[in-house]
């Protein structure tokens, strides 16, 4: 595998990660513009732990994700009181604090940035990316999963049913959270340098669009999502300076007819119910 092939396979990776760190919240009717933070976060802890005190990097790595997920559960108090475009801004508030600590806090090189000694090849990045999926996709499943979704619907019906609102919001948050965390640990990890300036508003927007052009509904969406915005500007390379001119009227042209994002549990449906159907085809005929 040749040097670029294998350096967008890792951004593909890790930008599905941080899809799923935005797909939780989503799930649960918020929008967090602060999830940079997050991954700074998750990024400077594992580094610190790995360089400072030998921890071994997939341990510092999960360990990050959990002090990002115990952070966000403190954070959720104050800041899921707030709905709608309010706790849009009080997410971005939040992860413009993060991005100055990075760039003022010397013990981690403030803006001059950070070395990573720890690495971890495109192999566990990997395995990591599965699990996160394989992780989501569980919880989907299951009554959490469910409860998020009557959540997300409607608040008020779901609290009427005996759902607890304010702890599945603020377990989505976490979660997503947690999973930024990790995902930056395994940036830092892999590139083995982590820069404060790339953590702002713009790294957290790009992320909100992966989870909303795959679509919110599956859990397939965000991993669609990342692809596409992972990919197509590769493929796109050859245009040169009408490169991103292209790749955002495809975003346009996409959106226009797929507001609720590339896939939706219809289409899975769907799916599902032809595969079944060729299947019980096949037995038939066999």
């Amino acid at each position: 595998m040749s040097g670029y092939v294998e350096g967008i396979l890792v951004i593909l990776l890790l930008n599905v990660i941080f899809a799923y760190a935005v797909y939780w919240p989503l799930a649960a009717g918020q929008l967090n513009l602060g999830v940079a933070g997050f991954v700074g976060i998750g990024a400077y802890v594992s580094a610190y732990a790995s360089n400072e005190f030998g921890i071994p990097p997939y341990i510092a790595c999960v360990g990050a994700g959990f002090v990002a997920f115990a952070l966000a559960l403190v954070i959720a108090v104050p800041v899921l009181r707030t709905k709608g475009i309010y706790l849009a801004l009080a997410t971005f508030a939040f992860g413009q604090v993060l991005q100055s600590l990075f760039l003022n806090l010397e013990i981690v090189g403030g803006a001059a940035g950070y070395p990573v000694i720890s690495y971890i090849g495109v192999g566990g990045i990997a395995v990591c990316t599965a699990a996160v999926f394989l992780i989501t996709a569980f919880l989907d499943r299951t009554r959490f999963g469910l409860n998020m979704v009557a959540v997300h619907d409607d608040e008020a019906v779901s609290d009427l049913f005996g759902i607890n609102v304010r702890a599945y919001q603020a377990l989505a948050f976490a979660l997503g959270a947690g999973f930024a965390g990790f995902g930056g640990a395994l940036y830092g990890h892999h590139f083995s340098y982590i820069e404060p300036q790339n953590y702002s508003i713009l790294f957290s927007i790009s992320i909100v669009l992966f989870v909303l052009l795959g679509g919110t509904q599956t859990v397939v969406g965000p991993l669609v999502g990342a692809a596409f915005f992972t990919l197509l500007p590769e493929v796109l390379r050859g245009s040169e300076e009408w490169r991103y001119a292209i790749f955002a009227v495809c975003i346009i042209v996409i959106m226009i007819p797929r507001p609720q994002g590339l896939i939706t549990s219809d289409q899975l449906s769907a799916l599902r119910q032809f595969l079944v159907r060729d299947r019980l085809r096949e037995e038939r005929h066999g």
